[in-house]
């Protein structure tokens, strides 16, 4: 079995990588004001997908889970007000 270091580990690489893999659609958007092809039905979807990993996260005070998704609903909440802005 793995201990629990390990585990927590492969968590927070996670997290990070999940976190991390919305910064260049964030600068993109930001950069270019260009959101037409992004989904705005999906960018809801996933604001609210995050916000409930948040709330589950802070129910466990799973700091990997808090910190990852507030970062997270950060990147894509500022994709989805460039979406709402500028279409």
């Amino acid at each position: 079995m793995l201990s629990s270091l390990v585990v927590e580990l492969i968590g927070s690489i996670a997290a990070c990588l999940s976190t991390l893999c919305w910064v260049p659609q964030a600068v993109r958007a930001f950069r270019t004001r260009e959101t037409k092809s992004i989904s705005l039905a999906m960018q809801l979807m996933l604001v609210a997908a995050i916000i409930l990993w948040l709330v589950y996260g802070l129910f466990l005070m799973s700091w990997p889970l808090i910190i990852s998704n507030a970062i997270s609903l950060l990147f894509v909440g500022t994709i989805l007000g460039m979406k709402l802005r500028y279409g």
